[in-house]
């Protein structure tokens, strides 16, 4: 089974569309860590074909009317989501220091996280941590707002393998799982970073 990965959409519906776009056929469920942001997304959520995994991010404000929309389709899975797919157990929440301690714990195989809009890939023993990075395209750090890939992620459960994606320019191509060095200059990313992730 393949598994699509999304987290902080945070609105970006011009990113969620492509993304949602190109995941479907190609993957047979959808895993959403949260950070829609309004209920207007689950409208986009609804046009991927499989089953849509959802559970809460910090910034999903308008929870009565998300949750209104929520069906055997789309559905909520408040913060925590637990799967079991004949026997290939997932995990998924938003924030990336609960998910670091889930994936240790060595109970599912995936484990699906979001929050700090960087996409990260780790393993610890069988267990993936995946973060798929962020929709949105931005991250904020200490010194404010900064560029980040738009990417989402898969997951093959056969072979255990992840894949990244990246949008940029309304093409989406296969992208790689390490980050290109971020030499910082005062409190902004060097041009060569600022290049690499446009």
């Amino acid at each position: 089974m393949r598994i699509g990965i999304i987290s902080d959409i945070h609105d970006h519906l011009h990113n969620l569309r492509p993304a949602i776009g190109y995941l479907c056929g190609k993957t047979d469920l959808l895993v959403c860590c949260g950070d829609l942001c309004s209920p207007f997304v689950m409208d986009e959520l609804t046009k991927y074909p499989g089953p849509v995994h959802i559970v809460f991010g910090n910034n999903d404000a308008d929870l009565f009317r998300i949750t209104r929309k929520s069906d055997a389709h789309l559905q909520l899975h408040g913060e925590f989501l637990e799967l079991n797919l004949d026997g290939f157990k997932i995990a998924a929440n938003h924030f990336d220091n609960i998910a670091g301690p889930i994936a240790r714990s060595g109970l599912y195989q995936l484990v699906c996280f979001g929050h700090n809009h960087r996409f990260s890939l780790e393993r610890f023993g069988e267990t993936v941590a995946l973060n798929p990075g962020a929709l949105m395209g931005t991250a904020f750090g200490p010194g404010g707002a900064e560029p980040v890939p738009v990417t989402f992620a898969t997951f093959d459960t056969d072979t255990r393998q992840p894949a990244l994606y990246r949008l940029s320019a309304g093409v989406i191509e296969l992208s790689t799982w390490e980050r290109p060095v971020l030499r910082v200059l005062g409190q902004c990313a060097s041009a060569e970073y600022r290049r690499l992730i446009k």
